[in-house]
């Protein structure tokens, strides 16, 4: 038995609360994981986690080897990282999930120059724009478009993200232009249904103003609402990373300019408190750069 490896699948294990959730991550049997789980235990001699029908438990023992585990796993990490950074090769896997739309226009291209520049790193994407359980599915961190993070999160802040609300100049032809964010609950809202099903956020005179809308169209992706809007279909209220181009090109139209949507953020998020490994945290570094403070994307548009 490798120690460190089982070390390694017991800890995941004790995360996900999972022998299938764990051997889905390591694209292996469930049969290995519980096997090798079942081999740490006969040589410490002492039982780590209690099996039911329903769920996964560990033992107390279970419970302060686990600590122990992750010290020595962190500092591990921790050499290694100190390692790669004085010969500036960085090498492992590094596995996240982003934004379906914002990885395929902005991310795709930073990925690409940052593999180039770390051929030994080896980066495996979950283009996905559901909340994804980091712990349980094995990801060493996500992009999150937030307005706020629990207080226990472990997050960057990478750049903003804005929005705006568009609609087509056919659209605007047939249907009289908004002139307040009220006037959307009598027109065709295009919706967004990962956040906006039913209201989208706007500052009013300086404070928050929710509207209620509604419309022909409901979608968890938002290039298909900015189809939807450049086809005439309805008003869509979009991030700026997704409109900007159509904006540009004279597709859409920006309305309702003095009441713009609240600021978020865009931010990497980590799983708990654990140590990041040195090549975790120089892809971090290295979208931070890139994207900068205020996105690239942003340039031109009339945001104020």
């Amino acid at each position: 038995m490798d120690r460190l490896t089982a070390m390694q699948t017991f800890v995941r294990v004790a995360e996900a609360g999972s022998f299938t959730a764990v051997a889905d991550q390591m694209n292996v049997a469930r049969s290995a994981v519980t096997r090798q789980i079942a081999a740490l235990e006969a040589h410490l001699g002492v039982k780590l986690i209690a099996r039911s029908t329903r769920r996964l438990s560990l033992t107390s023992a279970g419970a302060t080897y686990l600590e122990q585990c992750r010290d020595i796993l962190d500092r591990i990490d921790e050499a290694e990282g100190d390692l790669a950074g004085e010969r500036q090769t960085l090498q492992g896997t590094i596995r996240t999930s982003v934004p379906l739309t914002f990885g395929l226009l902005h991310l795709t291209p930073l990925i690409l120059e940052f593999s180039r520049a770390h051929p030994d790193i080896h980066i495996d994407l979950d283009f996905n724009d559901r909340r994804v359980n980091l712990i349980e599915e094995g990801m060493d961190f996500a992009l999150r478009i937030t307005d706020r993070l629990p207080e226990t999160t472990v997050a960057r802040r990478l750049t903003s993200c804005r929005s705006v609300v568009v609609a087509s100049p056919d659209y605007l032809r047939r249907h009289r232009e908004p002139r307040h964010p009220d006037e959307l609950t009598q027109r065709a809202c295009l919706a967004y249904s990962l956040t906006s099903r039913s209201s989208w956020a706007f500052m009013v005179d300086g404070a928050p103003h929710a509207v209620e809308i509604s419309g022909p169209l409901t979608a968890n992706n938002g290039s298909v609402l900015q189809e939807a809007a450049i086809q005439g279909m309805g008003i869509a209220y979009q991030p700026t990373f997704i409109a900007a181009e159509a904006i540009r090109q004279g597709q859409l139209v920006q309305i309702l300019k003095g009441f713009p949507p609240p600021v978020l953020d865009m931010c990497a998020v980590f799983p708990g408190n654990r140590f990041v490994p040195q090549r975790v945290r120089a892809f971090v570094d290295f979208l931070a750069a890139r994207l900068g403070p205020e996105p690239y994307w942003d340039q031109g548009l009339d945001l104020e």
